[in-house]
C-alpha cells in the first residue's frame, strides 16, 4: 500500500481510541484481581458465539450475530463470576482452560463456516483499517453507557465489572481480534502500574495506548504490513520505552 490515505487512517484511529477507552480503565481492574487471561478468554468465547451465529444461524442481520456473541461473552462471564467466589484460588488456571475449550470449540466450528479461512483471520487480528462508519457509531454507543456504568459504580460491585467487561470485549474483539483486544487491556495497563495516583495513571495509559495505535496503523500502511499484528507490537515497544520516563515523573510525584 502507497502513501497515505486518510480515509483509512482516520476510521482506523477513531476505532483504536475507542477500543482504549474501554480496554484501559478495565486493564488496570484485570491487573488488580489477578486475572490476566481472563480478557482472551471471554474473547475466545463471544468469538465462539460469532462463529456459532453464522454456522448454525446461516444468514442473519449484523445485530442478530452481536446478540449471540453478547450472550456468550456474559454467560461466559456469569461462569466465571461464579468460579471466581468458589475457586479463587485456582482461578487463573479455570480460565486458561476455558479459552482452551472455547478456542478449540471455535477451530471445530468454524470448520463449517463460509469462508472459514478469513473469518478466523478477522476474529484472530481483526480488520482495523476497514472499519465502517456504521461499526464506529455502534461501538461508541455501546461504549459510552459502559464507560459511566464503569466510572459510577467503579469496583464496588464485581458484578459490574464482569457485566462491562464482557460486553466491552465483544463488541472489541469484532473490531480489531482477540490478539489486540489483550495488548490493548494489558500492555499500557501493565507499563502505567508504577504510577500510583489513578487518574494520573489512566491519562498515561490512555496516552501510550494512542501513541502506539497512531505509530502501528503508520506503520503498517507504509509498509504494507498486517495492522492489527503491527499495532500489538508498537504498544508494546512505545510502552517499553515509555518505563525510563515514567519512573522519572513517579519520582517527582512522589
Amino acid at each position: 500500500m502507497n502513501g497515505l490515505d486518510l480515509s483509512l487512517i482516520a476510521p482506523a484511529l477513531l476505532a483504536g481510541a475507542l477500543v482504549l477507552s474501554t480496554h484501559v480503565p478495565l486493564g488496570h481492574e484485570v491487573l488488580k484481581r489477578g486475572i490476566i487471561f481472563i480478557d482472551l478468554a471471554i474473547a475466545q468465547i463471544a468469538a465462539l458465539g460469532v462463529i456459532a451465529a453464522i454456522v448454525f444461524g446461516g444468514e442473519l442481520a449484523n445485530w442478530q450475530i452481536q446478540v449471540f456473541a453478547s450472550v456468550s461473552a456474559l454467560l461466559g462471564a456469569g461462569l466465571i463470576y461464579g468460579l471466581e467466589q468458589r475457586h479463587k484460588e485456582s482461578l487463573e488456571a479455570i480460565i486458561g482452560i476455558l479459552f482452551v475449550l472455547a478456542a478449540s470449540g471455535g477451530l471445530i466450528l468454524v470448520s463449517y463456516a463460509p469462508h472459514s479461512d478469513e473469518l478466523l483471520h478477522d476474529l484472530l487480528v481483526g480488520q482495523i483499517l476497514w472499519v465502517s462508519s456504521q461499526q464506529l457509531l455502534w461501538i461508541a454507543a455501546l461504549y459510552i453507557p459502559l464507560l459511566l456504568i464503569w466510572f459510577k459504580f467503579n469496583q464496588k460491585n464485581p458484578l459490574v465489572f464482569y457485566l462491562v467487561f464482557s460486553l466491552a470485549v465483544t463488541a472489541s474483539v469484532q473490531l480489531v481480534g482477540i490478539y489486540l483486544v489483550f495488548a490493548s487491556l494489558i500492555v499500557p495497563a501493565l507499563a502505567c502500574r508504577i504510577i500510583k495516583q489513578a487518574k494520573t495513571r489512566l491519562i498515561y495509559a490512555y496516552s501510550l495506548g494512542l501513541l502506539g495505535y497512531i505509530l502501528g496503523v503508520f506503520a503498517s500502511i507504509t509498509f504494507d504490513l498486517p495492522t492489527g499484528a503491527i499495532i500489538v507490537w508498537t504498544l508494546l515497544v512505545v510502552c517499553l520505552l515509555s518505563q525510563p520516563i515514567l519512573n522519572r515523573c513517579q519520582n517527582l510525584l512522589k
